[in-house]
């Protein structure tokens, strides 16, 4: 029953998931691709009980540019956190996250 959204800057207004921004409802994390000027900013975890219909907010954590082209930790690789086994029911639908890391 938990779901994970981010929030920008403290508004309420919710990062909206496209072709650069996705959020991992297996780890709340939140993965940007090809990072812009605009995403520069305070983003705001948001962590939802549905069950027991309450919210928790966490810390703002930071995202600054940097301007020496250094990628920091991460080397080229293939992130996959797949659960051992998946469940469905005939006709529905999974989503699966596989995410590719890297310069």
């Amino acid at each position: 029953g938990l779901s994970y959204t981010w929030i920008f800057n403290n508004n309420t207004l919710y990062v909206q998931e496209d072709s650069r921004r996705f959020v991992s409802q297996e780890t709340g994390n939140l993965y940007i691709a090809k990072v812009e000027p605009s995403d520069v900013g305070n983003y705001t975890c948001v962590v939802t009980n549905s069950k027991a219909e309450q919210s928790v907010r966490g810390p703002p954590t930071p995202l600054t540019l940097r301007s020496d082209g250094v990628m920091g930790e991460y080397e080229p690789k293939i992130e996959v956190r797949f659960p051992e086994t998946t469940y469905a029911v005939k006709g529905s639908s999974v989503k699966l996250e596989c995410f590719a890391l890297g310069k």
